[in-house]
């Protein structure tokens, strides 16, 4: 698959965080898309936290968590249960403390009592990467967290039950699974909410694809990406088309480049994902990136992607730009 020719330009570079960038979010308003909100992961090990930026790049100190003990991943979910009502969360991996930490939205207050264990505090393990899935069948949601280490025996993934317990949110483990080569780490996870499939990248391997529902087994589905990529797999996003169809966005990191697959798979193989385009980006070495596919006012009006780049900050890129450089790819 030949690249595109030309390199992807951010409309938008925020401000920098303190340490060290690595992962965004996205948070889509419910009411007004303009106000929407990027979270971004500052990995300092005692002042670094999860940062809140608007669709400007600036960032809102007043919505940002810190410090907390290197903050490594973060995601988004919607309408977690809280008492009567719902409320939209924020979920990042405490490294240094082996904890989940979880944030209601949009004002980022802790709502977890300090912090959800996970991998029972074996620090070798060290937890990293984390994805939100929300089952559609009855709402429930569910964490997916990668660490620095773990087994090669196909639990190397952990996922947990959140539930609201009085006013505090709780985890409970519900599935190990995951394949893992156990060359490198395994830290970006997505979640497709509406397919019901989880991919992670084992890094220097491949993308692996599993069902997200905890109910469905432990079948890997899918290994790709196998070949083709510079250094490490990264950064995974998923784009939505429509309810079945778009794409899946791979951060190909020393290459500085996106990879870009089917979301559907090829005709008659839901679970054969084959790069249709390779996309020279400005971002620097990235390791987070994110896309959603909802109209965020006039500046962003097919979406955004959002890519973690060397220097502390995160970049901005219009969707239509993405997807012109996907069809000059694939021509």
């Amino acid at each position: 698959m030949p690249p595109a020719t030309d390199t992807l330009v951010p409309v938008v570079v925020t401000d920098v965080v303190p340490g060290d960038s690595d992962d965004p979010a996205i948070w889509v308003h419910p009411s007004a898309p303009a106000s929407s909100m990027v979270l971004g992961t500052d990995k300092g090990d005692s002042t670094g936290g999860v940062y809140s930026f608007d669709l400007r790049g600036r960032v809102d100190r007043a919505r940002s968590a810190t410090p907390l003990h290197r903050a490594n991943n973060v995601d988004v979910e919607y309408g977690l249960r809280r008492g009567d009502g719902r409320a939209d969360v924020a979920v990042a991996t405490e490294r240094r403390r082996m904890m989940l930490r979880v944030f209601s939205l949009p004002g980022m207050r802790p709502i977890d009592g300090g912090g959800i264990p996970v991998f029972g505090g074996d620090t070798a393990r060290a937890s990293m990467g984390v994805a939100l899935y929300r089952r559609p069948r009855d709402g429930a949601i569910f964490a997916i967290v990668g660490g620095k280490d773990g087994p090669t025996d196909g639990s190397y993934l952990q996922q947990y039950a959140l539930r609201d317990e009085g006013g505090r949110v709780s985890g409970t483990l519900v599935r190990e699974f995951g394949a893992y080569s156990g060359r490198k780490e395994i830290e970006a996870i997505a979640v497709d909410d509406a397919l019901g499939f989880v991919y992670y990248s084992d890094e220097g391997v491949g993308v692996h694809k599993y069902h997200a529902d905890p109910d469905s087994g432990a079948k890997e589905l899918a290994l790709f990406a196998t070949a083709g990529v510079a250094g490490d797999h990264e950064g995974l996003a998923i784009y939505a088309r429509d309810s079945t169809t778009g794409y899946l966005l791979l951060s190909d990191q020393q290459g500085q480049r996106l990879q870009v697959f089917p979301r559907e798979g090829s005709a008659g193989r839901p679970h054969e994902h084959s790069a249709i385009a390779v996309i020279p980006v400005r971002a620097r070495e990235s390791d987070g990136i994110e896309a959603t596919s909802r109209a965020l006012g006039s500046a962003f009006p097919r979406g955004l992607l959002v890519m973690m780049s060397d220097g502390g900050g995160f970049h901005y890129y219009r969707w239509e730009d993405v997807q012109r450089a996907i069809d000059g790819a694939k021509r």
